[in-house]
C-alpha cells in the first residue's frame, strides 16, 4: 500500500477524534447547555418578505365565484379555539358517537390543501380557510360549503411563499359582517364572508414595520365589536382596526421592540378591565380593549426561538403559558397593588412534567390537557396546582397533533392522522376509539367541530368527518 495514502488514513481519525475533543471542552464550558432545536426555519425568504411588489396588495387582488352553495346546517366554530378561545364544543342536541367501526367515522368529504397546517373557521354553513397556491404563488382564502367542501368563493393576491415546513397555519376570524385572515407574510385581509368582497386589505411588513417570524405568521387574528385586532409587533405591537373601514382605532406603542410569534392574542377580563393578552418575542403584555394601553408587562415568560402555544386563562386572574424548546410552563396571576395589575409567578414546570411545543393546553372542568414534548410525547391531564393527575402512557404517543374536547370527549391526532377518542376526565386515560382518518404527515392543523362534524386535516388534505351518532 502507497505509504502516504497510510499516513493519511492515520492522520484523519486521529484528527477526527481531536476535533470531538474540542467540542465537547466548548460544551462543557459554556454558561448555558446545549439546546438541540425542534425545527430549523428556513430564513432565506424570510427578511426579503414583501418587498417585490411596489403597488399596494390590495390592488392585486382576485376574487373567484364558484358554484358552492353554503350548507343549511347550524352552529359556529368562528375563529382559532372556537367561540370561547377554549378549543371546547358543547352541543348536546347533537349526540356524538362514543364508538367507531373499524374503518373510523364516515368521511363526508375530503379535499386537496396547499402544504401548510391553517385550520379552518365555520359559520353559517361555511367553512373558510387560509391555503397557499404554489402554482399561482398566490395566498387562497377560500370559502368552502360544509356540507360538500365544494368552493363558494375564493379570495386570491400574489405573493412568493417558499415551502419552510408548510406554508399557512393561520386560523380566519369570522362574524356574520367580516372575515379576516392573516397570510404566510403578514398581509391581513377583511372581505364579507358571503361575498367575498373586499373591505381593505394591510401590509404589516411594508406599512408596520413586521419581520416575518421563522416559519411565517401563526398568529390568528380576532375580531372583537367589529375591531379587527392584530399583534404587528413592529412599530406598533397591538392595534386595533375597524372592520367596516380600515381605520387604525388605537395602536399599543412598541417600546421594548418586541417581535411577532406564533402565539395569537387572547381576551382575557380582570379588575373590571378587559384586556388582550399577548406572548411577543420578549415577554407577555396585557393591553387595554378601550384604548391600547399597556395595563401590564412582564419577561417572567419568553421563548427564545420560537413562542408557539397562546396563553390559556384558566380563572381568577390566572394564566397559564407553556412552550417548546424545554422552556416548561408558567402560571401567573395577576393582583392589584396601587391601582396598578402586576403579574406574579405562581409556579413553574420543566418540559419533562408538563408543557406542550405546538398546541395550546385545554382547560376543562377544573384540568389542563396537553401533550408532553419529545421524547415522552404522552397526552398528560394536570390540575391547575401543577400537579400531574395522569399521563396516557408510552404506548399512546401524539407528537405534535392537535386535540379538542367535545361534549365530554377528547379527539386527538397524531403526526400521522391516527385520530384517537376518549373520555376527557382526569379519572385516568379511558380510551373509547381509535382509527387512521388521514394517510398523511404532519397532521398538525388545528380541529373545529359544528354539528357532529369534525373537520381536520393534515399537510396537504382536510376531511369533514361525521362524529355524530346519526
Amino acid at each position: 500500500m502507497n505509504k502516504n495514502i497510510m499516513v493519511i488514513r492515520l492522520i484523519i481519525p486521529v484528527a477526527a477524534a481531536a476535533l470531538g475533543i474540542i467540542i465537547l471542552a466548548l460544551w462543557a464550558q459554556a454558561d448555558t447547555p446545549l439546546q438541540i432545536e425542534m425545527r430549523i426555519p428556513d430564513t432565506s425568504d424570510i427578511t426579503l418578505a414583501n418587498t417585490k411588489n411596489t403597488e399596494p396588495i390590495g390592488n392585486l387582488a382576485e376574487l373567484i365565484v364558484a358554484d358552492g352553495v353554503p350548507a343549511d346546517i347550524p352552529g359556529a366554530w368562528p375563529r382559532f379555539r372556537g367561540a370561547n378561545f377554549d378549543n371546547i364544543y358543547l352541543n348536546q342536541e347533537v349526540p356524538l358517537a362514543p364508538q367507531w367501526p373499524e374503518s373510523g367515522p364516515p368521511v363526508l368529504w375530503s379535499l386537496e390543501m396547499g402544504e401548510g397546517y391553517a385550520g379552518p373557521a365555520v359559520r353559517n354553513g361555511r367553512v373558510f380557510v387560509l391555503d397557499y397556491d404554489r402554482d399561482q404563488q398566490k395566498d387562497a382564502l377560500r370559502c368552502l360549503s360544509l356540507a360538500d367542501g365544494k368552493e363558494i368563493w375564493r379570495f386570491t393576491y400574489p405573493i412568493v411563499v417558499k415551502r419552510n415546513h408548510g406554508m399557512s397555519r393561520t386560523v380566519p376570524a369570522v362574524t356574520d359582517k367580516y372575515v379576516v385572515s392573516l397570510g404566510p407574510k403578514c398581509h391581513v385581509a377583511c372581505l364579507d364572508p358571503n361575498s367575498g368582497k373586499m373591505f381593505w386589505m394591510l401590509d404589516l411588513v411594508r406599512d408596520f414595520k413586521t419581520k416575518v417570524p421563522l416559519w411565517y405568521a401563526g398568529q390568528c387574528p380576532l375580531i372583537d365589536a367589529e375591531r379587527a385586532i392584530i399583534a404587528p409587533a413592529g412599530e406598533p405591537l397591538m392595534m386595533a382596526i375597524d372592520c367596516p373601514t380600515g381605520e387604525i382605532i388605537w395602536q399599543t406603542p412598541n417600546e421594548h421592540n418586541w417581535q411577532m410569534t406564533h402565539s395569537s392574542i387572547i381576551p382575557l377580563e380582570f379588575a373590571g378591565k378587559k384586556m388582550y393578552v399577548y406572548c411577543a418575542s420578549g415577554g407577555v403584555v396585557g393591553v387595554s380593549a378601550e384604548d391600547g394601553s399597556i395595563l401590564w408587562e412582564t419577561s417572567e415568560w419568553k421563548i427564545r426561538s420560537a413562542t408557539v402555544p397562546s396563553p390559556v386563562v384558566v380563572g381568577n386572574g390566572r394564566i397559564f403559558f407553556t412552550g417548546g424548546y424545554n422552556a416548561g410552563s408558567v402560571m401567573m396571576q395577576l393582583k392589584e397593588h396601587d391601582d396598578k395589575i402586576v403579574p406574579e409567578v405562581v409556579f413553574r414546570l420543566t418540559a419533562e412534567v408538563f408543557s406542550s411545543d405546538q398546541q395550546t393546553p385545554i382547560l376543562y372542568n377544573g384540568y389542563l390537557f396537553a401533550v408532553r414534548p419529545k421524547p415522552d410525547e404522552q397526552l398528560a391531564c394536570m390540575d391547575p396546582d401543577g400537579n400531574i393527575v395522569w399521563s396516557s402512557g408510552s404506548t399512546n404517543k401524539f407528537q405534535l397533533g392537535p386535540l379538542i374536547i367535545a361534549n365530554g370527549l377528547i379527539y386527538i391526532m397524531n403526526d400521522t392522522g391516527l385520530l384517537t377518542l376518549l373520555e376527557a376526565t382526569p379519572q385516568g386515560y379511558r380510551q373509547l376509539a381509535q382509527a387512521q382518518v388521514l394517510a398523511g404527515h404532519d397532521s398538525w392543523g388545528p380541529m373545529a367541530m359544528v354539528s357532529g362534524r369534525l373537520l381536520l386535516r393534515d399537510l396537504t388534505r382536510m376531511v369533514c368527518l361525521d362524529v355524530s351518532t346519526h
